[in-house]
């Protein structure tokens, strides 16, 4: 399983790119195996606030629905509206075309609360034995 290095996590398997005080979130490829095909994303509109660790969206899949967190608190700036017509590009490119949101982030003390590639993918490990 592939982790990219130049993004930060949450133990609830979202991904996360930096971009000064924009936030781009997505679920990660780990996720995606787990769910199986996607076939609905359920994301905010553009403007509503989030708060850390509360749920923000819903993704459903073959196998089960799942409830997607906020790894930050902010507003949301742009939400993924090609996902609405093909959730599909989520299990095509979960790091890419499937992303969900972006956020602006309130509080970038946050941010340490994020794992990097490494403690991820340990994470990862531990949740699969």
């Amino acid at each position: 399983m592939s982790v990219p290095q130049d993004l930060r996590y949450t133990k609830d398997h979202e991904w996360v790119k930096v971009e000064g005080d924009v936030l781009t979130v997505g679920i990660t490829a780990f996720a995606v195996e787990q769910l199986g095909d996607v076939t609905l994303v359920d994301l905010p509109k553009e403007g509503k606030v989030l708060e850390s660790g509360k749920p923000f969206g819903v993704v459903e899949s073959v196998k089960s629905v799942s409830d997607l967190f906020a790894p930050v608190s902010g507003a949301v700036v742009a939400v993924n509206g090609e996902l609405a017509d093909h959730p599909e590009n989520v299990n095509a490119e979960p790091y890419g075309k499937g992303w969900m949101v972006k956020i602006k982030l309130s509080d970038a003390g946050q941010l340490a609360g994020l794992m990097d590639a490494a403690a991820y993918a340990k994470h990862v490990e531990a949740s699969t034995h």
